[in-house]
C-alpha cells in the first residue's frame, strides 16, 4: 500500500475503465487477420476483452496462436494501427456516465490518461467521444516505448503532479500505481480484477465520491 494523502490530479486507465472498444476493433482486426492465410484464429470482442490492459506484445501472443511469434506481433502492429482511424469514426460504449463525471471531476482536477497502447489510440477515443477538452495530458507506449509504470511516472513529471490517483480496472493497473508510487483506484465494474488498492468505485459516477478500502 502507498500512503493515503488528498489528491489533486486523476490519471486514468482507457480499456475496462472509460470505455470497450472491443466489439469494433474485432472488426478491424478479424479483416487484417483474413488477409494472411497462415493465421488460423478467430479474432472476437471477447477475446479482446480477455486480453486488454496487457502490453500489446503480449496481446498478440495470446490471441495468434496458430502462427509463430513474429509474425502474431506483425500483424498486431498492423491491426492497432488500422483500428485507430475506424475508432476515431465509429468509437466504442462508454462504460457509465463518462462525460458528466469527467465535467465534475475537471472543475477540481487535472485530469490525464496512460494506456498501454500506441499511438493514435486515445486519440480515437477523444475524438470520437468529444471528450478531449477534459484531459491536460496523455501518454502510452507509442509515445516513449515505455510500459505504464513509467509512462505514470513521465506525466507526473511532465506536468508536475504532486498528489495524483491512478483509476484502473486490473491487477497490472494496480501494479503500475504502486510503482509509480501513487495510490489506486480499482474500477470494479471494468474488464478485470485486482486485490491490491486503497479505494474502489462500482461505477464510473462514483469518483466523484471515493469510498475508502477497509
Amino acid at each position: 500500500m502507498v500512503e493515503e494523502r488528498e489528491f489533486d490530479s486523476i490519471i486514468f486507465d482507457l480499456d475496462g475503465t472509460m470505455w470497450d472498444s472491443t466489439e469494433n476493433a474485432a472488426i478491424v482486426w478479424k479483416e487484417i487477420a483474413k488477409k494472411d492465410s497462415r493465421i488460423t484464429d478467430e479474432v472476437t470482442g471477447p477475446k479482446l476483452k480477455a486480453l486488454y490492459g496487457l502490453p500489446l506484445e503480449d496481446i498478440a501472443r495470446g490471441l495468434f496462436l496458430s502462427v509463430p511469434e513474429d509474425v502474431a506481433i506483425e500483424t498486431m502492429e498492423k491491426c492497432v494501427v488500422a483500428q485507430c482511424p475506424y475508432l476515431a469514426e465509429h468509437g466504442g460504449i462508454l462504460l457509465g456516465k463518462i462525460e458528466e463525471t469527467l465535467k465534475e471531476l475537471s472543475k477540481k482536477y487535472r485530469l490525464f490518461i496512460v494506456s498501454n497502447c500506441k499511438s493514435g489510440y486515445i486519440e480515437a477515443f477523444l475524438e470520437a467521444h468529444k471528450l478531449g477538452q477534459y484531459f491536460d495530458d496523455f501518454e502510452c507506449p507509442g509515445g516513449t516505448g515505455k510500459l505504464k509504470a513509467d509512462n505514470i511516472r513521465i506525466v507526473m513529471k511532465r506536468n508536475q503532479l504532486r498528489n495524483p490517483i491512478y483509476v484502473g480496472d486490473t491487477g497490472g493497473d494496480g501494479d503500475a500505481a504502486h510503482q509509480a508510487k501513487i495510490p489506486f483506484v480499482y474500477a470494479r465494474y471494468g474488464f478485470g480484477e485486482a486485490t491490491e488498492y486503497e479505494y474502489v468505485i462500482d461505477s464510473f459516477d462514483q469518483l466523484t465520491t471515493l469510498r475508502m478500502t477497509e
